[in-house]
């Protein structure tokens, strides 16, 4: 099974504005694993061969202009694994990674670690509230996450983000 990331993404953090994040082109296939339960289909992607497009001036929106030039966040995936549930639609992925930011490939802070399971249900926290959608029978799905950001000791970064702090993500794949 193939999961691929759509155009439509969103990321947020505190009480910034949502960034808008077209994740078109990430993605990677999941292995199968056994399951007892004949509608339940478990799923572990690859951190080696799994990709998330970075957000860039050429992938990403915040307050509708594009990020500018010479800031990057790379997503570095350390686990995708969970479940489908054919009948319903129902997705629970548990996911880690981290964002690495950096300035003009020059200044690099320390990396934030983000655990959370993005699922097709819905989510709610201090800051956020979100819907998630099943899957579709053309294979689409919405997937949030909300997460709680500890802080990287970098002053300047955790001051920035109002770290420990938390992050949203709304994540809208095909599975295939």
């Amino acid at each position: 099974m193939h999961l691929q990331s759509l155009k439509g993404c969103r990321l947020a953090i505190g009480s910034y504005p949502t960034f808008e994040y077209d994740a078109r082109g990430g993605g990677g296939e999941a292995k199968l694993e056994p399951s007892e339960k004949e509608n339940l289909l478990h799923l572990s992607f690859s951190s080696q061969t799994f990709s998330i497009p970075p957000l860039t001036s050429q992938t990403t929106k915040f307050l509708s202009l594009p990020l500018p030039p010479g800031l990057k966040v790379e997503m570095s995936m350390d686990k995708l694994q969970g479940s489908v549930n054919k009948n319903s639609g129902e997705i629970i992925l548990e996911f880690e990674a981290r964002f690495i930011f950096s300035i003009a490939s020059i200044l690099y802070f320390p990396d934030l670690i983000v655990k959370t399971s993005l699922e097709t249900s819905k989510v709610k926290s201090n800051l956020y509230q979100e819907q998630g959608h099943s899957l579709k029978s053309n294979g689409e799905a919405t997937l949030v996450g909300v997460a709680l950001i500890p802080a990287t000791g970098n002053k300047i970064l955790d001051l920035f983000l109002g770290l420990p702090n938390e992050a949203l993500a709304v994540l809208r794949c095909k599975l295939k």
